[in-house]
């Protein structure tokens, strides 16, 4: 059977920092690929940090068609390390939390979150969830809140894929964290079963401000089971031979 090495990174968070944060990415993906890895995922909002009032993500939104998102990639491996991360976008003045993919500097595409919470209202949601390819690996990406919602594993089960890119930031007050705490991989290992799809998440760790967040950056089988994962509240990398299947057919 075929397989392809796939890497997700369980990160600090940098705040309003995109040169500490561009800094921290460049090592994780020359760790991520001298282990072999094609593709790395970091969390949801990695850049800039996960800023959901309107002023501070328009603050630090990227359009990107700018000098500065040029920048970001000029920053980024061009040695064919497929990464996908999280950040905040500008376009035509509307706010997206959005994850890029980008290979060898450039940008290949991207999605943008289609289920928002209330504390995202500064944000619009996404209306399209594309299919991207890495050799034979076929995948499709969701942002934290994005898997309390079937159709949206279903629209990327549907599309080809088998495998679900996971993208989150649970840094939470530590009640509510406690209360989530087990919660993440049971939602999600829901809707591998409901799929037949695979999922690798990417989340920080940390604490600030009252609040903490363990993670957790996993991977869950079809079956939803945990088959890796990180230690929580422990930055990290998660390296995984994810096995180049095809997708089974799939029927909302």
């Amino acid at each position: 059977m075929k397989s392809i090495r796939i890497a997700a990174a369980q990160t600090p968070e940098f705040r309003e920092n995109v040169g500490a944060t561009l800094d921290y990415a460049v090592k994780v993906a020359a760790l991520a690929e001298a282990d072999g890895a094609a593709l790395l995922v970091f969390p949801e909002g990695f850049l800039q940090c996960y800023l959901v009032d309107e002023p501070s993500a328009r603050r630090v939104a990227l359009d990107f068609t700018s000098a500065e998102f040029a920048a970001v990639l000029d920053r980024l491996p061009k040695s064919g390390l497929v990464l996908v991360m999280g950040l905040i976008e500008v376009d035509d003045g509307r706010l997206f939390n959005t994850a890029v993919v980008v290979e060898r500097g450039v940008l290949v595409g991207r999605y943008r979150k289609a289920h928002l919470l209330r504390g995202e209202r500064a944000f619009e949601a996404g209306k399209e969830s594309p299919l991207f390819a890495i050799g034979d690996l076929r995948f499709g990406i969701n942002i934290c809140y994005d898997t309390n919602f079937p159709e949206a594993a279903g629209t990327i089960a549907a599309s080809g894929a088998s495998l679900i890119l996971c993208l989150s930031n649970n840094m939470m007050p530590r009640d509510k964290a406690e209360t989530f705490k087990e919660r993440h991989n049971a939602v999600r290992g829901e809707r591998c079963r409901e799929t037949g799809l695979w999922l690798i998440s990417s989340d920080v760790t940390g604490e600030r401000d009252g609040r903490i967040a363990w993670g957790p950056t996993a991977v869950l089988n079809p079956e939803g089971q945990v088959v890796a994962q990180l230690p929580l509240e422990e930055p990290g990398l998660l390296v995984f031979d994810f096995p180049c299947i095809e997708p089974l057919s799939y029927r909302d």
